[in-house]
C-alpha cells in the first residue's frame, strides 16, 4: 500500500498518528531511505573512449590500414567507443555529474555514429573522396566547441586531470576538422597524433580512478583541487560527502 493510501485510511478510521509507536510523524508517514550507490560511470566511459579512440586514431595517423580497414573499424568503434562510452553516459546523468554526461553522451553518440559511417563504406552505400571529407570536417565543428565547454566544466570541477583529456580532444578536434575540411592528409595525420594523446590521457585517469575504488584509497594520483585526491594511500571520498544531501551519496564522481 502506498504512504497515501495509508494515509487515507488511517484517517477514514481515525487513528491517531504520531512517531511514538506507528512509524508515523503527525499527518506522514516515516520516511524511508534507500540507497544505490553506483561505480564511477566515467571509469567505463574513459576506457570506451580511450580503447575507440586509439584504433581509429591510428588510423587516422596512418600506422595502419588498407580500402577494407573500415570493415574492422565499425564494429570497435559503435561498441567499444559508442554503446560503451554512451551507456556511461547515461549512468553519469543518475550520479548526478554534468560534466561526464555531457562528455560520454556525446562522444559515445559520435563513436555510434561513426561505427555507422563506416559500415555504409564498407557495404559501398558511400564513398570515400572530398565529399565524404568535408562531410566529415563539419562533424568536428560542434565536437570541437562542445569539448570545449566540457573542458571548462572540467575545470570549474577542480579535475584537472579530466581538463588535460578534454582539452587535448578539443584540440585533436580542431585540427581534424581543418584536415578533412582542407582535404590535407598531413594535416589528418596531425589529428591522428593528437587524439593518441588523449586516449593516452584517458586511459590514465580511468586506470587512476578504477584502482582508487577497489583499493579505496588513491593508488595513482587523480589530478584533483582536493589535495588528498593526488596522495598516493590517501582516501578523498568519505561515506557521507554532503550533510544536506542523501546520505551515502555525492554528487559527481
Amino acid at each position: 500500500m502506498s504512504t497515501m493510501d495509508e494515509r487515507r485510511e488511517r484517517a477514514a478510521t481515525g487513528v491517531a498518528m504520531n512517531a511514538d509507536g506507528d512509524g508515523w510523524y503527525g499527518d506522514f508517514a516515516r520516511p524511508r531511505i534507500v540507497l544505490q550507490p553506483i561505480a564511477a560511470p566515467s571509469v567505463l566511459g574513459l576506457f570506451g573512449f580511450a580503447g575507440g579512440t586509439f584504433i581509429v586514431a591510428a588510423n587516422l595517423a596512418n600506422w595502419f590500414g588498407t580500402a577494407a580497414t573500415p570493415g574492422y573499424l565499425f564494429p570497435f568503434a559503435f561498441f567499444f567507443g559508442g554503446v560503451a562510452q554512451f551507456a556511461a553516459g547515461l549512468w553519469a546523468y543518475r550520479a548526478r555529474d554534468a560534466v561526464a554526461t555531457a562528455m560520454h553522451g556525446m562522444w559515445g553518440s559520435f563513436w555510434l555514429a561513426y561505427g555507422v559511417l563506416q559500415l555504409l563504406v564498407v557495404t559501398g552505400q558511400l564513398a570515400t573522396g572530398q565529399t565524404m571529407n568535408h562531410a566529415f570536417g563539419f562533424w568536428f565543428i560542434p565536437l570541437c566547441a562542445i569539448t570545449v565547454s566540457g573542458m571548462l566544466g572540467a575545470f570549474v570541477e577542480g579535475g584537472f586531470g579530466l581538463t588535460a583529456v578534454l582539452g587535448t580532444l578539443a584540440a585533436g578536434a580542431a585540427v581534424a576538422a581543418i584536415g578533412f575540411l582542407r582535404d590535407n592528409v598531413t594535416t589528418q595525420h596531425a589529428a591522428g597524433w593528437v587524439f593518441i594523446a588523449a586516449a593516452a590521457l584517458a586511459w590514465y585517469m580511468a586506470t587512476a580512478m578504477m584502482l582508487t575504488s577497489a583499493a579505496g584509497k588513491v593508488v595513482l594520483p587523480l589530478f584533483k583541487r582536493e589535495h588528498d585526491a593526488n596522495v598516493p594511500g590517501a582516501t578523498p571520498t568519505r561515506a557521507i560527502q554532503l550533510e544536506w544531501a542523501e546520505p551515502g551519496i555525492k554528487h559527481g564522481q
